[in-house]
Order: structure tokens, then sequence, then C-alpha cells
């Protein structure tokens, strides 16, 4: 476990319950403030208005109907504001909160931090908090919000594995995701979503990838050799490839074929209307990254007439669109064929089992919710975990020669024109590589392509020390305990692969948190980390990359949705290796 320092922190006041469970029973909590201020707030508002506005009245004598509604509109009015900005920014946090005890952000709860969670990189601010107040912390999103950051070994495994169903996603951030993803094993909670996993694992086991290493051997070939017919009808060396819009299209046509069995091709179809879908939802302009953060907090805005919203509605009509066609074409065939390796097929033979033997299966519409899931997530993430490996790799040169020179050692044929397209040779397990494996660990860990989760207790619980009331949101973040010096040690916030050979105690566990933990960890982290290596192997046995000081630092420049990417993307030098 690790060890945090602790400074400037006056917790003295911090309650310590003491709880007595049968063995195997769920435990219960009791605050002390448990029973006297559920409806507090409410009477507090009422009270003020009909006191203040009583008083008024008994004072000034107004007895006249039509004074005294002014008088009460403008005592409501008062009370309403003396709520908003007294009650709810001031009295009931620090005061009156069941969360009050817990390391508290300094600063003014009227708009909390709201401002520096959103000029500043996904965790970041979270991060300093952390290395100063400790594993649990609290601040404040505008008019008082409270909002928790979990970061401590105890806290995460409570929260990923010894309860992880207390804690399932807030209503408001799956409705945004639901949009595009559809309701598939990433945003499903409780019964439903224990129900997809069983049926998706045969899919996502170890002989299951491997059955598909073909496919991402093909895809990572063909994306190569389409980048060297442009460095030939251009009749260069080197090149500025912005790399990840490639990988984008690659990845997209991976999904397709190693998860339907289907062709989305874009790859070779420069306007893909599948890859337009997901460029609509990635805008980053001002406005929609304003709107977006607005639909945070009030998602009826989503019906409003800007064009962010239309961008959004016709990529989800795209998406739902490419996701029934997948389903109609395949999924009768996929249920009866024996000999298909596809995702799709595995899933629908495994459903179809489930089935037969009396347990609910998955219905239609969340089968088509899986392939929602499935294109969206199952593509973008990889793909931007690669984008960010090569930034790195073209920063730090003698890592990405080390690594070149182990594939070569160990794959061979890559290096070769007529052998690298051969598809006798696409069965190569990438896995046995051992650099490989410490620089795709090392860029997953400096650069989390999903940086936070979100969760929202569903009942009462304790973690660690505190008291966590229902309803409470709590943020759990890859990019702050995958880059925690109380973790990793001084230098965590260097990318340096060999760290792996020998690792703090500390950084065990939950510290390395890009894939979640528990049963609601990521169930496609083989296939992607399979993924991933497959394209740097590809990538690096064709080309050399160096930054292009032309763009600005992409690591500057990082914007969260769903995945943290670059504003502008990677563009870096790639130059055609000489043999």
């Amino acid at each position: 476990m690790a060890t945090f320092n602790v400074n400037n922190v006056n917790d003295g006041n911090i309650q310590t319950v003491s709880i007595n469970h049968r063995r195997g029973a769920p435990r219960r909590m009791v605050s002390p403030d448990r029973y006297i201020h559920r409806e507090i707030s409410v009477v507090v508002f009422i009270g003020l208005a009909l006191f203040t506005a009583g008083i008024h009245c008994f004072i000034v004598g107004a007895y006249t109907v039509h004074r005294v509604s002014r008088i009460i509109g403008a005592h409501i009015l008062f009370a309403a504001v003396f709520y908003v900005f007294g009650w709810r920014c001031y009295i009931h946090p620090y005061y009156w909160s069941e969360l009050r005890h817990i390391p508290t952000v300094p600063g003014c709860p009227i708009w909390g931090q709201f401002f520096d969670i959103i000029t500043e990189e996904c965790g970041v601010p979270q991060r300093r908090w952390h290395h100063q107040y400790g594993p649990y912390i609290r601040y404040f999103f505008p008019f008082g919000a409270e909002r928790l950051s979990i970061a401590g070994e105890e806290g995460l495994r409570h929260m990923t594995q010894r309860n992880p169903y207390n804690y399932p996603k807030p209503v408001r951030a799956k409705k945004w995701m639901e949009r595009i993803l559809g309701e598939g094993v990433l945003l499903a909670e409780g019964e439903t979503h224990a129900l997809q996993r069983k049926a998706l694992a045969p899919a996502f086991s170890g002989p299951g990838i491997r059955a598909l290493t073909p496919v991402f051997w093909e895809k990572a070939v063909l994306m190569s050799k389409v980048w060297k017919e442009s460095f030939e009808r251009q009749n260069k060396k080197v090149l500025s490839v912005e790399v990840l819009d490639w990988l984008n299209r690659c990845t997209l046509d991976i999904i397709g074929k190693a998860g339907f069995g289907y062709e989305i091709n874009s790859l070779t179809e420069r306007n893909n209307n599948v890859r337009r879908a997901y460029q609509l939802v990635f805008n980053f302009s001002p406005s929609a990254r304003i709107q977006h953060g607005v639909q945070a907090f009030w998602p009826v805005t989503k019906h409003l007439p800007t064009q962010m919203n239309r961008d959004v509605e016709e990529a989800r009509s795209i998406i739902i669109d490419k996701a029934m066609e997948i389903l109609n074409a395949r999924l009768n065939e996929a249920e009866n064929n024996r000999g298909g390796k596809d995702i799709l097929t595995l899933i629908a033979r495994e459903n179809k089992n489930i089935k037969a033997s009396g347990e609910e299966g998955l219905s239609f519409d969340e089968m088509r919710d899986q392939v929602m899931t499935f294109l969206g997530a199952g593509h973008d993430t990889t793909a931007t975990a690669v984008t960010w490996a090569l930034h790195l790799l073209a920063q730090h040169p003698e890592v990405q020669e080390k690594l070149r020179e182990e594939i070569r050692k160990h794959f061979l044929f890559l290096f070769e024109e007529a052998t690298r397209n051969d598809p006798k040779n696409w069965y190569h397990d990438p896995h046995k590589l051992p650099y490989l494996e410490k620089v795709c660990r090392e860029s997953l860990r400096f650069i989390p392509p999903i940086p936070m989760t979100v969760r929202q207790t569903v009942t009462d619980d304790q973690i660690g020390p505190y008291f966590i009331p229902k309803g409470t949101v709590i943020y759990m973040l890859a990019n702050v305990t995958n880059r925690l010096k109380d973790f990793w040690g001084p230098t965590a916030d260097e990318f340096n692969p060999d760290r792996w050979d020998e690792l703090p105690d500390t950084a065990q566990g939950h510290a390395y948190f890009t894939f979640l933990a528990g049963p609601r960890s990521c169930i496609g982290r083989k296939f992607a980390e399979t993924e991933m290596k497959i394209l740097l192997c590809a990538l690096l046995s064709k080309y050399e990359f160096y930054p292009n000081f032309e763009w600005e630092d992409p690591e500057e420049h990082k914007m969260w949705r769903l995945v943290l990417r670059p504003l502008e993307g990677v563009h870096l030098h790639a130059k055609i290796l000489e043999n």
C-alpha cells in the first residue's frame, strides 16, 4: 500500500465509525448525521421565505393582498439567493455535509475548483491535490456541488473489487455516451452488466484473441503499405504524417473485421462514412467544448438546435445504421457458423448456448448496442494509445531504436517486402517481445487513453476511514494514479520503459489503473494490447519517426472526450527505413 505525504491538512475532526457485520453480509453504515438532514435544504428554503416575509409584513403592517404578494415574492427571491449562496455554498459543505471531514481543497465553493478542472489537462489538478492532501480528497464544482477523488490502494480496491456494483456511472455521465456507444457492456450496470460480460467472455479469452492475430497483422501491414504508396507518389523519403487520423482508420477496419467479420475499408476509402461519424463526435471547437461542458450539468441542452448537437445526432444515426447493417448481415450466419473466429460470431454462439440452457441471453437491441460499443470504444482507445506511443518514441529515439532492434531480432520477416506481405507470417505472437511489453506499459502509464472514470454511490458505504452517503459522486483517475509520485517514486513524470524491470513496492496493485480493475475492468484489454503491439511492430519495422517541430507539442494540448487525445492530432516526420 502506498504511503502518502500529507501536508497542511487540518483534519482533526475525522469520525471513526465502528461497524459490526455478519460474515458474508453486506456492511451497513450509520452516520451520526444520517437522519437529521435528509430534507433540511427544503426546510431551510421554505422556512427562510415564510419567516422573513411574515416578519416584514408584521413590521410594516402590510395587509393588502397586492402589497403582501409583492413582499412575499421579494422574500422568496431573497431566500432562493441565500439558499444557493449561503446554504449550499458555505453552511452545508463546511458545517453540515457528511463529507465535511474528508480533506478539502481550499477555494471559493461558489465556483469551486471548476476553472482548474476545465482549463488544465484531465486529472492534472487532482494529481496535484492528492500529492498535497492524501489519498482521499473533496473538492467543489459550482454552487457547492461536492466531488470526491480517490487515489489510494484501499479505496480503489474497495470501489472496483469489494463492492463494485454500489458504484455505477452517474446517469448524466451515461446519457451522453449512450448516444454514441449504446448501452453495451461499457455502460451497462448491475445484473445487466454481469449478463453481458458472461456472454462476451469467450470472445475476449486468450484463444479468442490469438485467433484474431492475422487480422491485426493484415490491417497494420496494409496501413504501412498505403503510407509507402504516398511516399512513392510524392517521390520522397520523408513525409509529415498525422498519425492519429491514420491509426483511427486502421483500428476501425480492425474492429470491423476482427469484431464482426465485416470490411469497413476506411483505410482505402478516404471519405468513409463511418470514419466521418466519429470525426463529427470528436469536434473540439471552442463552442463545442463549452456545450459539452454545459450538457454535463443540463442534459436537456442536447435538444438545442446547435451545430454540435446536429453533428452528434448525424453521427449517432450513421453509427446505428451501420450497427444494424452489420447485425442484419451477420447475425444469423454467426449463430450457426462453427468455424467463425470474429467476436460477433463467438458472442452469438455463446448467447445461443445461454438461451438454450434456459437462461436469459442478449436481446437483438442489446446485441446492437454491443456492436455500437465495440465500433466506438474498440477503435478509438487503441488508436489514441498507439498515437501517444509513437509520439513518445519520436521524443526518445534511443528507446525507438532499441525497440526496433528487438522487433528485427524476433520478426525479421517484417523487414523484407515480400515476407511482410505474406499472410503465412501473420500468426506471430507479439507478446513474446519483452522490451515491447515494457514500452507499451510505460506509454499507457504515462498517457492513459482513458484518463478518468466517474461513479456515484447507490447506497451508503464506508471507504477507508470515511462514511460515504448515497448519491456521492466519486472520481477515479488513471491520470492521477499512473503518475503519482507516492506510487511511482520521484521519476513518475518521466517516460522510462526500464522502470518495469524493478518496480517499487508502492507501484503494485491499483497504481497502474489504465484498464481499471475488478468486474468493471476493460474486457477488451488483451485485444487492445495485442493490437497495439502489432501496430507498433508493423510501423517501426518500416519507418523511423521524428518530432515535427512545425507543430506545437501535442502533450500541451490534450483534450478529453471519452479518450485523452491531442487537439490537433500528432504530426510526425516519418522516414522510410533503408534496409
